[in-house]
């Protein structure tokens, strides 16, 4: 990484990616650092994050510990995405990690608030998340100041998925408390 040099003064064109640590948002990473190596830009990888019960609660029953072990943990799996798309190995580009407090969408326009900027989004996990990934995708397409690149699922998680329906759908009711973890 580069010190204390910031995403906002890296003086090239950037390539902003969300990041989760999904196999959507790895996919989208590797897809923007190859972005970003074609067009001679920085790397600008992103996780947003929010205390735990959202703003609203944090307001509260506000918890310092309880906030920094939040920053913390949003820091660490920014750093595991990271090795885990990269194995250890130079991405060719310089990369600018930014660890966020705020919602997923504002906060990728905020930082992408270019016009000679590229906004990178995943495909999200679940029913539950895509339908997250939806909206924040939606809104980065109406509100970003530059174009925005939504990069399809993986195939690997296209089968998971495929293979989660089919074992959901094909169990009997009595079942499916054991696949999450609890004894009925």
């Amino acid at each position: 990484m580069h010190g204390n040099r910031r995403y906002d003064d890296c003086g090239t064109t950037r390539v902003v990616v969300g990041v989760s640590g999904s196999l959507g948002s790895l996919a989208a990473l590797h897809r923007a650092a190859a972005e970003a190596r074609r067009g001679g830009a920085a790397l600008v990888p992103v996780l947003a994050w929010e205390p735990p019960g959202g703003e609203l609660g944090y307001r509260r029953s506000p918890c310092p510990p309880l906030l920094t072990a939040a920053r913390d943990a949003a820091d660490q799996r920014l750093r595991d995405a990271l090795d885990a798309a990269f194995a250890a190995a130079d991405p060719g580009v310089p990369v600018y990690p930014v660890v966020v407090r705020g919602e997923t969408g504002p906060a990728l326009v905020h930082i992408a608030d270019r016009p000679d900027d590229l906004l990178v989004l995943g495909h999200g996990g679940s029913l539950l998340r895509r339908g997250f990934r939806r909206a924040v995708a939606a809104r980065c397409r109406r509100e970003a100041v530059c174009p925005v690149l939504t990069v399809p699922a993986p195939p690997l998680q296209r089968e998971l998925e495929a293979l989660h329906r089919r074992t959901l759908w094909h169990l009997p009711i009595g079942h499916a408390p054991e696949l999450a973890g609890t004894k009925g």
